[in-house]
């Protein structure tokens, strides 16, 4: 489904000045897909990660902090777990504990470990800091800004949820703390679900907001930036990475057309020209740097595009634009990784909540460590 967008902005300048020139167009050659090891670990090392805290989100909502086992394998599609539910609790003993109380014919029953439950409390104190709540809830409305409808369907939201850093219960505890800001939409009946779609919808514009990381980094290099200037894209591609030399020269001079903000809209240009993709890449670079990890599913992206209206837009240009984007083949997945947001698998700036998710990532890795240990010990026994 395709929104078609109303604009805020005044976009007259726009038409003017970018009708007229030619539409230039990606040359005829192709770019080739090379590794980079770095950022493969950085998507293979939080493998499982997503599923574990939102399982552990759901042991701490229960009242007595623990669950049935049974009752967690109905959940094995709904977090796409790997295997049945016991295995993956049994494949990490430093978070999860499977234990039977004493009572005649108890049943199985989860529960956190210490070093978990330490965790999730530390992670808990941040999620409900203010200055937490204030930055993902303005990263929350600049998403809805990209959108230019002002809003989005929240089965859509769910789709990056996690990689926003969104609270798993974010409709009710940080919705009513911002209304100001969002408002739950009606947005139609869906045919092929049978049911009424609801979504999140901007109260109003916040021209605040409407400044891209690309325009406030240039400003701060410039000491300004001039509406339609040419502000360039970080390029980083990885060794034994070698363009073709069409490809570099049009890469030159598509660095140096003007620059669109994401928050305008552009949809006016030709489609299939340059300055149409320069302001596909935008979009995409601003939203890739909404993300805490800076990092999501292709597929998750996709769908996004295809509701904002670009169809085919975002996959070409993920294709044409391998020192922005990189794409990993891991986690039996294809993962989107903006690579200016790293140094080689670490985050160049980490945010607080990353830093708690990588506490989850060492408990997960720890029970990798008692493993071998016990393995090179029976060898050595036998």
């Amino acid at each position: 489904m395709a929104l078609f967008f109303r604009s805020t902005t005044p976009i007259n300048h726009l038409h003017h000045r970018f009708c007229l020139q030619p539409c230039r167009t990606f040359v005829d050659a192709r770019v080739k897909w090379v590794r980079d090891a770095y950022l493969d670990f950085a998507v293979e090392k939080e493998k499982n990660l997503k599923q574990i805290i939102s399982l552990k989100n759901l042991i701490v909502s229960q009242p007595s902090k623990t669950i049935l086992l049974s009752t967690v394998s109905v959940y094995k599609t709904l977090f796409n777990l790997p295997t049945t539910a016991t295995n993956f609790f049994q494949k990490y003993p430093s978070l999860f504990q499977i234990f039977q109380s004493s009572k005649p014919f108890s049943l199985p029953h989860v529960k956190l470990t210490p070093q978990a439950l330490t965790v999730h409390n530390e992670e808990s104190k941040i999620l409900n800091s203010s200055h937490y709540r204030k930055d993902v809830a303005e990263r929350l409305v600049k998403l809805l800004m990209l959108t230019r409808a002002k809003r989005l369907p929240l089965d859509i939201i769910d789709l990056i949820r996690f990689d926003l850093g969104l609270p798993h219960d974010f409709i009710l505890t940080l919705l009513p703390e911002f209304p100001a800001y969002f408002q739950i939409c009606n947005m139609g009946y869906n045919n092929s679900k049978g049911c009424e779609v609801f979504g999140l919808e901007l109260v109003s514009w916040r021209e605040n907001f409407a400044t891209s990381v690309l325009q406030r980094k240039s400003m701060e290099e410039n000491r300004g930036i001039i509406r339609g200037m040419p502000i360039k894209f970080s390029i980083n591609l990885p060794r034994g990475f070698d363009l073709e030399k069409k490809v570099r020269i049009w890469m030159h001079e598509w660095q140096n057309l003007p620059y669109i903000s994401p928050y305008e809209d552009a949809f006016f240009l030709p489609p299939n020209g340059d300055q149409a993709e320069k302001w596909t890449v935008a979009v995409l670079h601003e939203l890739m740097h909404l993300l805490v990890s800076k990092k999501t599913e292709k597929e998750n992206l996709l769908a996004l595009g295809d509701y904002l209206g670009f169809g085919p837009r975002f996959k070409k240009a993920l294709v044409h634009h391998p020192g922005i984007f990189y794409v990993s083949n891991k986690i039996r997945t294809q993962t989107v990784v903006l690579r200016e947001a790293y140094k080689k698998d670490l985050l160049a700036e980490r945010n607080l909540l990353m830093g708690m998710r990588y506490r989850y990532l060492h408990l997960m890795n720890q029970q990798v460590k008692v493993k071998r240990t016990f393995t090179l010990g029976v060898k050595g026994s036998n």
